[in-house]
This record gives structure tokens, sequence and C-alpha cells, in this order.
């Protein structure tokens, strides 16, 4: 697991650093670092994509879309030198990475320093690491398949893979911390297309799935049927966005492995408040059952679930979650814990106090119209 993450002159960071739990959820104020602070994880990550090691891409891979050079470092740094700093629970020191700007018009920085192997959770293949962006594909009639080996594949960025994987793996078990709580109850299977159609069911709503990657062409489909009707399949863009948005991080959270990284942006898009909310015990769940999750979201649904998934389900330990609030008036983040309760240890402001805020002004209009 990473334990800690440390930032120098990367974009608003002059020097900041964050802990890591295995379930860590980065929310606050628009541009106040929380992107930043996953895409400095990324830089890291493109060591292992780097076929020389030499330099990693600012615009393309991962998503990145971070202009030139000269952009992304910070107006203090001493030097053309920006350094990302890694903990992790199995190395005896931090590693320290260093990116140097060329020169300003560059659209990539050089690698000057650093290990020359990444932390275990940032080298994994296939589902072992897997980042989805906060613009996922919407619905597809078909999506996208990968050449590479079916180890390897994970769900990709945009979740554009989702159905070949779901294809691919359909039959596989999945492990019994990640299934779903009425899997015994209704002795339903434990193969990954029943899984998913079970969680999509309860976060959704009730749905089956069928995922086909069909022989002589190189793309993937996923349809949905009403379960109990002898309907047509549907077409995913006769669904809606919630389920194309919500469906890839279903799937790699019940592929992950412990000590696999799964980092989401948004999680919550596109999804009923009742569905952000059980989507957040959902990623809780995957963070207990040994894996590291990142989550970036706006959503106190999102948040909400994931604590009753420490003080009502059980299924994440307190200590092991932690949120990070940005705000505006600082540089940097609020760490905040969970306690035991579901409770937490701090509530800054501005951190999710918009629903008191507008009711109090509602109120407060209702008394001025009287």
């Amino acid at each position: 697991m990473i334990t800690s993450l440390g930032i120098r002159y990367f974009k608003r960071f002059a020097e900041a650093s964050f802990a890591l739990r295995p379930l860590t959820v980065l929310t606050g104020l628009n541009g106040t670092g929380k992107s930043t602070t996953i895409q400095t994880l990324l830089l890291a990550r493109q060591l292992v994509d780097a076929p020389d090691g030499r330099v990693v891409q600012l615009n393309g891979p991962y998503g990145l879309a971070l202009g030139e050079a000269h952009e992304v470092l910070h107006p203090s740094a001493p030097d053309s030198t920006l350094e990302v700093e890694i903990s992790g629970d199995r190395t005896v020191a931090s590693s320290t990475y260093q990116f140097t700007v060329p020169d300003e018009q560059a659209l990539y920085l050089e690698v000057t320093g650093g290990p020359v192997e990444l932390p275990h959770e940032l080298s994994g293949q296939g589902s072992a690491f897997t980042y989805l962006c906060a613009e996922r594909l919407g619905p597809r009639d078909q999506l996208g398949v990968s050449a590479e080996h079916p180890d390897l594949i994970g769900v990709g960025v945009q979740g554009e893979y989702t159905a070949q994987v779901l294809a691919l793996h359909e039959t596989k078990s999945v492990r019994e911390l990640l299934l779903h709580p009425t899997t015994q109850e209704t002795h339903n299977v434990t193969t990954l297309r029943t899984q998913v159609e079970t969680w999509a069911s309860e976060i959704i709503r009730p749905i089956k799935i069928t995922a086909q990657w069909p022989p002589g062409i190189t793309a993937s489909t996923i349809r949905f049927q009403e379960p109990g009707l002898l309907s047509e399949p549907i077409r995913p863009t006769n669904m809606g966005f919630g389920f194309s948005y919500a469906l890839p991080v279903i799937v790699a959270g019940l592929l992950i492995r412990p000590g696999d990284l799964l980092i989401v942006e948004n999680p919550e898009a596109h999804l009923h408040p009742g569905g952000q909310s059980k989507l957040g015990r959902f990623l809780a769940r995957v963070a207990g059952a040994g894996a590291q999750v990142i989550v970036e979201t706006h959503s106190d649904h999102v948040l909400n679930g994931m604590r009753l998934a420490v003080a009502e389900e059980r299924t994440l330990a307190p200590e092991d979650g932690m949120v990070h609030y940005f705000s505006d008036e600082e540089v940097g983040s609020v760490p905040i814990e969970f306690t035991d309760k579901g409770e937490l240890t701090e509530w800054p402001r501005g951190f999710f106090d918009q629903i008191e805020r507008d009711l109090g002004r509602l109120a407060r209009a209702r008394r001025r119209g009287r």
C-alpha cells in the first residue's frame, strides 16, 4: 500500500504531502489540487509504460492533458525540476522521482532521478492498476477491444474495455470478501457476471447483463435486459448514462486483488443519490478486502455510504479510511479521519455543509414570509 505522497513544485503545490490509506477520499473546491494529486501518481505510473524510462508525456497517457512543460512547474521552483515522493508499507524508505522541464514548449518531462523500480502498487498490469477518469464513455452500441493478453487487460481509463473484460472473465469467481451480501441467502453464484449484475442491480436498478466479444469483429458489446421479462435486449443508448458510468467501477472493483490499486474520479456521475451512497459502500468494501482505493468525489452521498461501511456494515476499519479536504484557504488539504461510529474527526468550513446553509436560508425566508 502507498502510505504517503509528497509533491514539490508541481502545478499548484510548491510543497505538499498527503497520507494515504486503503481508502483515501479527495474532495473539496474546484481547482484546489485534487486532480493534481492524482496526476502526480499518473506521471510516476508512466515509468512502467515508458520504453526507455527517460521521459513522461504530459498529454495523452491516462487521459492527461497538462499542456506544455512550463505550465506544470510551480512559479516558486528554484530550478526546472519537480519531484514526486512515494512511500509504501513494502519499502523501508521513500522513493523520490525527479522530473525536469527540458524547455518551455516541450510536451513531456525528462526523468532525471529516482529508483529503477516503482512501488508495487503503481507497477501492476491489467486489473492490478486501474485508473478511471471522470470523463468515462457514455452509452455506446459497441465498445473497443484491446490486443493485449487477457490477463493484461483492465477496464480502461474511460471504461472502454469493460465489455471485453466482462466477456473474457464472466465465469471467474469473485473473492468471498467482495461477494454481494445476499449471495448466500439467494443461492446466487459467485461468478463475475452474476456478481456484477447483483451489485449493479442494487446500485443502479435491477438488470440482467450480457457482455460479448463476437468473433470476426474488433469490438465488444453490452446489452441489458429487464429481469423476469421476456424482452428484447436493450442497447446501452436506451438505458441512460448511469449504467455506462458505474459499470466500469463495479467490474474493476470485483476483479481487484489484495495489494492492487484502484483510482476513480467522480464515481457518482449520473447516479441517483441512493445509488451514489451504495457505490460509496461498495468502494469501501473493495478497500476493506485488501486493495487500495483512491476516490475523487464531490458527493456527500458517496462519503456517507463509506461512513455506513465503517459504522454499520463493518466492511472497512475506521483507521483504514481517510478524507483529504482541499479548500482555497490553504495550499494542501485538511486530513479527516473516520471514527468507529462512522463520524468524521474534522468538519472544516465548506466541507459538505451546503445543504445546511441552504436549509437555513430557506427557513429564514419562510419566517420572513409569514
